[in-house]
């Protein structure tokens, strides 16, 4: 039996809070289980130096995680000299998951931050960031629009992000840290709303894993992102549409 009591195809509570940055142009709280990461969408206008003149647009994040987010206190990265290579890797995967789902010319020359630091850490960070980053890039663009800042929608679909994973020799859906920590094989799957794959990554740890307990991961991670998906919109829904107005 897992440790918390769920089935193997059982996701932790989750919940989405909107509107939780009185000053960002999207935000939200996303807890997983006692995984609690606060996301921010940031506008900028303007590009990088290198996609000027483009007419295009851009989307990308920032990942961090707060000294306490942990059992023990972390040194803050800026401290230690700059960031690790698991936030760098961590952060570009946010970015390539959002970018996935929007028409970066549909955005015109502008830039949204993602940024997405994570209050308390209990397995599942990367892909509780990438579904809430989705909803706080989705309250982005919706107060741009209100806005006549651009006149398309560049979202072409909703994206999210769950774990999969063979504990005990079973696979099982949305890991917790203690199963995360002694998995045999842990799987990071981030998927849209229509079902089409962004990224994929898997590693055995000891044992490799066969083509069928990988299809079965699959058909797990499919069940708990149409759950995160349908959580996504209830979120959304229940922030409802930003008034028009000037830019800030």
């Amino acid at each position: 039996m897992r440790p918390s009591g769920r089935k193997n195809d059982e996701m932790r509570p989750v919940t989405i809070e909107t509107g939780v940055s009185r000053h960002a142009e999207g935000s939200c709280l996303i807890s997983v289980g006692h995984t609690r990461v606060l996301c921010t969408a940031s506008l900028q206008e303007g590009v990088p130096s290198w996609m000027k003149g483009l007419g295009r647009g851009w989307v990308t994040a920032e990942y961090g995680m707060l000294p306490r987010a942990t059992g023990e206190r972390m040194r803050r990265e800026a401290k230690s000299g700059g960031q690790s290579g698991r936030t760098q890797e961590i952060q570009r995967l946010i970015g390539r998951s959002l970018r996935a789902v929007v028409d970066l010319d549909a955005l015109g020359e502008n830039q949204i931050v993602i940024d997405c630091d994570v209050l308390q850490a209990d397995g599942g960070t990367r892909c509780a960031s990438i579904t809430g980053g989705f909803v706080a890039l989705r309250q982005c663009i919706d107060w741009m629009l209100a806005r006549e800042m651009i006149t398309q929608d560049p979202i072409r679909d909703h994206v999210a992000a769950v774990s999969c994973g063979i504990w005990g020799g079973e696979v099982i859906l949305d890991l917790e840290y203690i199963e995360d920590s002694e998995a045999e094989t842990d799987a990071n799957f981030v998927i849209t709303g229509s079902g089409g794959l962004v990224e994929i990554q898997a590693t055995a740890e000891e044992v490799p894993f066969s083509e069928d307990q990988f299809m079965e991961m699959l058909a797990l991670a499919r069940k708990g992102i149409g759950e995160l998906v349908e959580i996504q919109k209830a979120a959304l829904e229940a922030a409802g549409k930003p008034e028009g107005g000037q830019t800030a």
